[in-house]
């Protein structure tokens, strides 16, 4: 079809992002920079834009990254804490939107249900539903940006309690958390040992009568501070971009240094951390629950910024056990061991449901393409499916750092493609053998759950995803467009 005819196609842009969350805004914000030519849309299913950082409402919802390289390459981060809350992401984010003029292009309340592509054309068919008025729309687009995310935003995951309905207390899910919970002198548990139960049990222990943190097995859990003093010189000495960047540099080489030596010298680094949170307890003993049965970065590396989850432990509002759940009764929790804990509230911060790419139809000329058989290329595409591109961040670093990483490296096929007059781009598995593993190398429930829906990545490059910035640096902005596993067309 030609150009012209194309862009008189109805709602028609040359690209469609799906998702106005940290990828999607990001993306955005990279085709005004590098791609100012092309015409977009962003379609998002809730009534505001943020993504997570707008969803939860859990107490002291937070990023677990250090924000210079959580927020984007392309916009400095100002603040003096480190380890940002939530309206603090938000407002920096409605910042990124208003700097690069992405808020015109947000459509709000469209839920995308189906991508549809016409190898004649070249072209996508998006089919979205608007959540208020149940309308069906239609939008084409020559590219397909997916940054929806990878977790179900409808429902959290928990787990079928025995005995649940004998319970007379409350039971919330922090994806779903009250707006006028009452929290002042309950007592409350948190099932769960990650990241959410870690940042909702220091947060609400001024407030309760007292906070139990339930844990089925422990978790490493980190101290850091939430002032950064070398940031602070950079910012001192450098200018703000200068600085921003240095910043980010340093802490990318200091994480990646951290989760190497994780894996090289496991027993020396599990030593490590289990010292330093001794001396965060004080004389309370970091056994059992701080003394993992498995490596440092075998799951989920947990963060207490200024060691709050610590503090609140040596004050006494706030305790962990660590045993399984036998049932609950009508006030609370009792233990296989035959403990009982009693609770005004209990909260299942047990974690979510993986939804990949937002759980859409996707068909090519009429037949519907299984995910879960396909290979990821490069982090950030799927094969056999041509002009789509997936935004999908690090399990052992910032999110921002590869979506980021992923835009560069769009911005390059973009202008090859132009370049060369191509309509398509397809990575195809061709003349390789692949094994396929599991996508993602946490062992964490959340992920065991979802194995049978995700893609696959293969064992060799670059079907490989290998959770390293300086190699994606390489692969996404320094090696060749046109490998020989990409098709043009």
């Amino acid at each position: 079809m030609a150009e012209n005819n194309i862009a008189m196609m109805p709602n028609y842009y040359d690209i469609i992002i799906i998702g106005a969350g940290l990828s999607g805004i990001g993306a955005a914000c990279h085709l005004t920079r590098k791609n100012p030519e092309k015409s977009y849309l962003i379609l998002e299913s809730r009534e505001s834009l943020g993504g997570t950082w707008d969803l939860f409402k859990y107490p002291g919802i937070r990023s677990d990254s250090d924000m210079y390289t959580f927020g984007y390459s392309f916009k400095t981060w100002d603040d003096a804490k480190s380890f940002a809350d939530a309206p603090s992401i938000l407002t920096y984010l409605k910042e990124a939107t208003n700097d690069y003029n992405v808020t015109n292009n947000i459509s709000y309340n469209q839920r995308a249900t189906s991508y549809a592509f016409n190898t004649n054309d070249n072209i996508w068919t998006v089919t979205a539903v608007n959540l208020k008025t149940n309308k069906t729309n239609t939008y084409t687009s020559k590219f397909i940006f997916n940054c929806s995310g990878y977790y179900n935003y409808d429902k959290g995951y928990t787990p079928d309690y025995k005995g649940l309905s004998n319970y007379k207390g409350k039971l919330i899910h922090p994806q779903n958390w009250p707006k006028e919970l009452v929290l002042n002198d309950k007592k409350v548990v948190v099932i769960g040992s990650g990241a959410t139960a870690v940042t909702i049990v220091p947060k609400i222990a001024e407030k309760v009568h007292h906070v139990t943190m339930l844990q089925r097995s422990p978790t490493y859990v980190g101290a850091l501070p939430n002032k950064d003093k070398v940031a602070k010189f950079f910012k001192f000495i450098l200018p703000k971009k200068i600085a921003h960047k240095a910043i980010r540099i340093k802490n990318v080489l200091l994480d990646m240094a951290f989760f190497n030596a994780c894996k090289k010298w496991p027993a020396t680094m599990k030593k490590y951390i289990v010292k330093k949170a001794q001396k965060e307890l004080g004389d309370i003993s970091v056994h059992p629950h701080f003394t993992p049965n498995y490596n440092p970065w075998e799951q989920r590396f947990c963060l207490a910024p200024d060691g709050d989850l610590f503090k609140s432990i040596r004050k006494g509002k706030a305790s962990v056990e660590t045993a399984k759940i036998d049932r609950f009764n009508e006030t609370g929790i009792v233990l296989e061991s035959g403990k009982k804990l009693e609770a005004d509230i209990i909260v299942s911060a047990t974690g979510l449901r993986i939804l990949p790419l937002g759980g859409v139809n996707i068909s090519i000329d009429d037949v519907t393409v299984d995910i879960s058989k396909l290979f990821v290329y490069k982090g950030c595409m799927l094969s056999d499916l041509p002009n789509l591109f997936l935004f999908v961040g690090y399990t052992n670093a910032s999110w921002t750092l590869k979506s980021d990483l992923t835009s560069e490296y769009i911005t390059r096929v973009l202008n090859y493609m132009d370049k060369n007059s191509f309509q398509s781009f397809c990575p195809k598995t061709r003349g390789i053998n692949l094994e396929p593993t599991p996508l993602l190398n946490l062992n964490s429930g959340y992920i065991h759950r979802a194995r049978n829906i995700l893609p696959n990545q293969g064992d060799k490059a670059p079907w490989r995803v290998y959770q390293n910035y300086i190699l994606d640096y390489k692969m996404l902005r320094i090696d060749k467009i046109n490998d020989s596993f990409a098709v043009f067309n």
